[in-house]
């Protein structure tokens, strides 16, 4: 199993993500449950990110996803907060909140607790919306501890991003 990426790739990433998304004159905003808002971290890292980031939601709670993206709380309880039901509907609420061209959402198990036969650790969920596409949703399984599936998910979601908008 290789290592997690480290902060530096992850904030290289996130400015070859803004440069991308500066050209294209787009901003984007994030909505993140299991991490925390590094995603958006990975994003602001760089002086002159205020051109393409427009805003970041840590919704770690079902309570906040429902209140702050507008989840339907029935998609959560069929479905529960890790799923691709609820991701994709985190991006879209993210991209209506933020009113921006682009959003990315992640929700999943980082571990070690949380686990279960059907959504083990590692198991992540994430959200692209782009304005005037369909949302776009996936589910992943990522290796290591706690750290490692965070890293993991990050670096994903802004590659993810990337080949979305090339």
């Amino acid at each position: 199993m290789s290592a997690a990426p480290p902060q530096e790739a992850l904030e290289a990433s996130g400015r070859e993500l803004g440069a991308a998304l500066l050209e294209r004159g787009w901003r984007m905003a994030t909505a993140e449950s299991c991490t925390g808002g590094w995603i958006a971290q990975a994003m602001t890292a760089t002086s002159g990110s205020s051109d393409w980031f427009e805003c970041g939601l840590v919704t770690y709670s079902n309570a906040a996803k429902v209140s702050l993206l507008g989840v339907d709380a029935m998609t959560i309880e069929r479905h529960g907060a890790v799923s691709v039901e609820t991701a994709g509907q985190m991006a879209d609420g993210a991209l209506r909140v933020g009113g921006v061209d682009v959003a990315v959402s992640v929700t999943g198990v980082a571990g070690p607790s949380g686990g279960s036969p059907d959504k083990p650790v590692g198991t992540v969920c994430f959200g692209f919306a782009v304005s005037g596409r369909a949302t776009r949703t996936e589910r992943q399984q990522f290796a290591g501890d706690r750290h490692d599936v965070r890293a993991r998910t990050v670096a994903h979601a802004l590659a993810r991003l990337l080949e979305i908008l090339a």
